[in-house]
């Protein structure tokens, strides 16, 4: 009896009492839950994406749409660019040849725009020697980036660009509004560096077309006019238009 005591007691002390199999239920997690742990970590995580790529999109890299042909052969219409939005924002300026976005309210129009810098502040530029090209301070300068068939303009001019401003052209002169068009405007057709957005780094869209967009050496090259620093260091997109 003793022995038959004693194993029963045994037995009855494995056994999980209430408290146990209490917690042992409250760890168990139903299919559900997991389930449903699963989804709120997934849409966490989409959030944060999307959050942070906000904020790239805001104050580093923006996709621009282009809508006509104006830069040609650079950019075509239907290209997709990434701007570069932290290019001027610790102390670089725009520099002659690269390619920019900018605001162009009160100066250009309404809207955001992409044109080449052809001239910064202290440059002297005319149209065009006997040869037909644009001079640069004193430098013809021989653009191979042009529409082909087309000239460097149509328009004459003679202009020194005021400090703290670009002379901006478009790549298919004969297809562009640019600043020769806003001579005799407010402005006078140069834009204030503090309007420009950044500057066009890459084609990003379609898959055939991407390539970097490269700074207009010709450009690039010519010597500071006075005061002129010369070249400076260094779902759907919005629209930067050209016309």
């Amino acid at each position: 009896m003793d022995t038959e005591a004693r194993s029963t007691e045994r037995d009855r002390s494995s056994e999980p009492t209430g408290d146990q199999e209490e917690g042992s239920r409250s760890v168990r997690l139903r299919p559900g839950d997991l389930l449903s742990t699963g989804l709120r970590r997934l849409l966490a995580g989409f959030v944060v994406i999307a959050v942070v790529l906000l904020l790239v999109s805001h104050f580093v890299m923006q996709p621009f749409l282009i809508p006509s042909g104006s830069m040609e052969p650079t950019l075509r219409d239907g290209d997709r660019v990434l701007v570069n939005k932290l290019a001027y924002r610790f102390g670089s300026e725009p520099g002659r040849g690269e390619v920019v976005v900018f605001d162009g309210s009160g100066y250009f129009g309404n809207s955001d725009y992409i044109k080449r810098v052809v001239g910064v502040g202290g440059d002297h530029i005319v149209c065009c020697d006997e040869k037909g090209r644009i001079e640069v301070n004193g430098e013809p300068v021989e653009e191979t980036y042009l529409h082909p068939g087309d000239s460097p303009s149509s328009v004459p001019f003679d202009v020194v660009v005021p400090e703290g401003t670009l002379f901006l052209l478009g790549d298919h002169r004969s297809d562009s509004s640019d600043s020769r068009d806003h001579l005799g405007s407010p402005g006078g057709g140069f834009l204030p560096v503090e309007q420009v957005i950044g500057r066009a780094e890459w084609v990003g869209w379609p898959y055939g077309r991407w390539a970097d967009i490269k700074t207009a050496d010709g450009l690039a090259a010519v010597p500071g006019g006075t005061g002129s620093t010369g070249s400076a260091s260094g779902a759907e997109a919005p629209k930067a238009r050209h016309g």
